[in-house]
């Protein structure tokens, strides 16, 4: 491999992990590497941490278990896809994570060869290759294509499945891959989708921190009334968005909301 190539590699295996990395934010679920990679200042005492682990281990052996007694079951499968993203984040090493990201993988594709108009399975297929990326350099420029054929598919089936999980991964994808001719990266197609969320799910916070915050890193100016969408939006989803598996996407939304007030002051001193 020459060395101009060596060097695009490299670009675009660590652009691509850092977007698989933060994968882990896209869905608002509990997981420790939203926890130990985007809010390492807030991070929760011991505990929580040995809570979520605990957590998300446990809802992935269940539905390993349904998958198992019911492998034709469609619901099943993606339920699995679902739980092995989560634990994946909990994962080891790049090992164990690979393995746990293609047991969801394995699990979903089972699941697209039954019925390919579930939203769920090519969704969280997905997800679980985004995983998978995360423990490769090269190898996920092979895999990004795929992931975004498949949140399209996702999308065309059910845009607001998962608060608009469709639109925001897609837009998420876009904003931090390489852009050509590394890979697909697109700040056009970044903003289209996740400007879409906003509109589909208005009321999810992620939505709006991941628009707000790509306008902010494009320099955009004229963001007063984002702004004040979003601050007037943040006690009413407080008060919807409760309990056990919010506290780790809360902690990290404040963190955000946080440091975008911070950035737009800067301007202006």
């Amino acid at each position: 491999m020459s060395h101009a190539m060596r060097s695009i590699s490299g670009y675009a295996g660590s652009a691509m992990m850092n977007w698989a990395r933060g994968l882990s934010r896209f869905t608002g679920r509990l997981t420790l590497g939203l926890l130990v990679i985007k809010a390492f200042a807030d991070a929760p005492p011991a505990p929580a941490f040995t809570n979520a682990a605990a957590r998300a281990e446990r809802l992935f052996r269940e539905a390993a278990a349904a998958f198992e007694r019911a492998p034709s079951n469609v619901t099943a499968a993606w339920q699995l896809g679902r739980a092995s993203f989560d634990r994946a984040e909990f994962a080891r090493d790049d090992a164990e994570r690979a393995d746990i990201a293609r047991r969801g993988i394995a699990a979903c594709r089972a699941a697209l060869a039954l019925d390919t108009n579930v939203a769920a399975v090519p969704y969280y297929l997905g997800m679980n290759l985004g995983q998978l990326a995360r423990t490769k350099s090269l190898g996920a420029l092979r895999l990004v294509t795929e992931m975004e054929g498949l949140f399209e598919r996702a999308r065309q089936l059910d845009e607001h499945f998962d608060r608009a999980g469709p639109d925001r991964n897609l837009g998420l994808l876009y904003l931090e891959a390489p852009g050509w001719p590394v890979s697909i990266g697109h700040r056009g197609k970044a903003r289209k989708h996740l400007s879409r969320a906003v509109e589909l799910a208005p009321g999810y916070p992620e939505n709006r921190l991941n628009l707000l915050e790509a306008r902010v890193r494009w320099g955009e100016a004229n963001l007063d009334s984002e702004f004040k969408q979003l601050a007037e939006l943040w006690p009413k989803a407080r008060e919807c968005l409760t309990g056990e598996e919010w506290a780790a996407a809360w902690m990290d939304w404040n963190r955000r909301w946080r440091e975008l007030q911070a950035k737009v002051a800067q301007r202006f001193d």
